[in-house]
């Protein structure tokens, strides 16, 4: 979470916004993943924790999270390019590439011949 700058001249709010909007959308984040805390976000980045809960109320209004009291905010099932169990095996798929040192085409042609032989 560190990673992400609000300086480019948005606010703090937009920018978290965007972080976690992109997250959800392009499959990074699965569906049902938990989202760190409104705490977390805000003293990972030095923003108040007021900015941070604004972010996460326009994501929820989006229809990209659920908050629930004692559960945190995840990400919606139906917001997801991805279920979350995939998304869990598709990191794991990349951890084990890189730790026997497999290349992303390599893997990517891989994962394309077995999709295509499972039709």
């Amino acid at each position: 979470m560190s990673s992400l700058t609000t300086g480019d001249g948005g606010s703090a709010a937009a920018d978290i916004h965007g972080h976690f909007r992109g997250l959800i959308v392009s499959g990074v984040l699965g569906g049902g993943e938990r989202l760190p805390t409104v705490r977390q976000v805000a003293g990972d980045l030095g923003v108040a924790p007021g900015t941070a809960a604004k972010a996460f109320r326009q994501l929820e209004q989006e229809g990209l999270v659920v908050t629930r009291a004692g559960a945190g905010t995840r990400v919606a099932a139906d917001a997801a390019l991805l279920p979350r169990g995939v998304v869990d095996r598709l990191r794991a798929l990349v951890a084990e590439s890189r730790a026997q040192g497999a290349g992303v085409d390599d893997v990517v042609a891989a994962l394309r011949a077995s999709w295509d032989r499972e039709r």
